[in-house]
């Protein structure tokens, strides 16, 4: 009878109990009303990932689809934060487990005994009793449970949910970024093969160059200095081909460890760059707390620090402990599980701290402490955000129309170099004026690649600062886990 009122008041004390400590509201950030940049500006043919489709499609590159799938797989990277992820879930678990008695099992076996018959010579029948070996064999049963008043275990289960949310969130921004890393790097690759085809049509033309002065030194109508001058030109370009080869091999190197494989065993063929410039679509710019995972993160922390600050909150609050046994004992383990030889025991206890000379407070002060510096940092990630799709956005506007002035520039040094060529095998100009022009319609085609590689990393930059294909209605939905999160979660604010 007197058990079964303990846990009737153990239960009416679970079922009335509170959690201690401010529950968790998320802090107001700077968020514009407007993207300034995108204001009247339309990036030509606009492109949107398709239903389902991962962001890098809308480049239309098979090569760099078939990249960007093997960075889940190979990446040893993101397999790092996968693994803190697991951890994290790991703790959830773990606190949860506080919310349940602690069911345990003993089994003890002893001889025991005193002084030898001949050692105690004149003592009585009952003192040489008690001297001879004995015998003792217990099992039983135990268990304890911590009854969470104050909510104690609530706020730090509640902690450990965020902290695993934003380990989620960490390994998906850790995804985006090796993504973004790849893509540009695959793009400055595939300039760095237009550049090798440029240099290889630019080596071609001056030793066609150096060709036309030799033909007219010997007839007497150039100087010697005019072939100098040529075979210098031509000697410089073939240093500049050669020169792109140790820019190509480092890039390839990279892409192959992003790829998780050695970069001896790894190798991509030539090929040109493509000239999509895909933009995807901004929409509003609050939309940007929901779609980048490192603002989910940060977020995610800043309820877990608010959960902390309950937890220091209940140590004001004296800890409540129920524990038990049940079991046998007996001198002989024939009849160790009878009735006669059953034990048992039931209880509970308080315990609070009276003096603890201010460490308490300190404990709660340094919990609100870290709670507002996670709020620093939320704010800072948004406003950082902010200013990556700004100038994101800022670049793109700015080279689209450089682009285009770059282009017509190349035609015309273009047209310059085939003009002075044909001055000079009349005799009208120096060669001075070929090189001229030749030099500068080298540099002008260099820009233009240049230009064009600066615009699709700067695209890839903006799908990355507008969090890619991702949103923070996927945390959990990736992975085996989602479900798992989701119930622990639920008991979180169940309990």
């Amino acid at each position: 009878m007197q058990s079964r009122h303990l846990v009737t008041l153990a239960a009416a004390a679970l079922l009335g109990s509170c959690s201690v400590g401010p529950n968790y509201h998320r802090p107001s950030a700077p968020v514009p009303q407007r993207f300034k940049e995108a204001e009247g500006w339309k990036p030509a043919e606009p492109r949107e990932v398709g239903s389902g489709a991962d962001w890098w499609s809308v480049y239309e590159d098979p090569t760099l689809n078939d990249l960007e799938q093997q960075i889940d797989i190979s990446n040893q990277t993101l397999k790092a934060s996968e693994a803190a992820w697991r951890e994290a879930v790991a703790l959830i678990t773990e606190a949860r487990a506080g919310f349940f008695p602690v069911i345990g099992v003993a089994a003890t076996g002893t001889r025991s005994g005193g002084p030898g018959a001949a050692a105690n010579v004149g003592a009585g029948a009952a003192t040489a009793a008690q001297s001879m070996p004995k015998n003792q064999f217990e099992l039983a049963g135990t268990g304890s449970w911590d009854i969470d008043i104050w909510g104690k275990i609530r706020r730090t289960l509640e902690a450990n949910v965020a902290s695993a949310r934003a380990s989620e969130a960490d390994l998906a921004a850790a995804r985006l970024s090796a993504q973004a890393t790849l893509a540009s790097d695959y793009i400055e690759l595939r300039v760095t093969d237009e550049q090798q085809q440029l240099l290889d049509e630019t080596v071609d033309a001056y030793k066609r160059s150096l060709q036309i002065t030799e033909n007219q030194y010997k007839v007497g109508v150039a100087a010697k200095t005019d072939v100098i001058t040529a075979e210098t030109q031509l000697e410089g370009a073939e240093s500049q081909q050669i020169a792109v080869g140790v820019t190509r091999a480092t890039l390839e190197h990279a892409v192959a460890v992003l790829i998780g494989k050695p970069p001896g065993d790894f190798t991509l063929a030539p090929a040109k760059l493509g000239t999509l410039v895909p933009v995807v679509p901004l929409g509003v710019p609050s939309a940007l707390l929901e779609r980048r995972p490192d603002i989910a993160s940060a977020e995610r922390r800043m309820a877990a620090a608010n959960a902390q600050v309950g937890v220091a909150i209940a140590a004001y609050f004296p800890d409540l402990t129920l524990s038990g046994s049940f079991g046998y004992a007996s001198s002989v383990t024939s009849h160790l599980v009878k009735a006669p030889n059953n034990l048992w025991s039931f209880g509970g206890s308080a315990t609070d701290t009276l003096l603890d000379f201010g460490a308490r407070p300190a404990q709660v002060r340094q919990a609100r402490a870290a709670y507002d510096a996670t709020v620093a940092t939320y704010r800072q990630t948004v406003l950082t955000a902010f200013e990556q799709v700004e100038d994101e956005l800022a670049t793109l506007r700015i080279l689209e129309q450089q682009v285009k002035v770059q282009e017509q520039t190349v035609k015309d040094a273009n047209l310059a170099v085939q003009l002075t060529l044909n001055q000079y095998k009349a005799g009208t100009v120096a060669y001075t004026s070929v090189i001229t022009a030749q030099t500068t319609a080298l540099s002008d085609a260099q820009t233009l690649l240049t230009i064009r590689q600066n615009r699709l990393v700067a695209s890839v930059n903006l799908i990355e600062a507008l969090g890619g294909g991702w949103n923070a209605g996927s945390l959990g939905t990736r992975s085996g886990t989602g479900a798992e999160l989701a119930a622990h979660e639920a008991a979180a604010r169940g309990h």
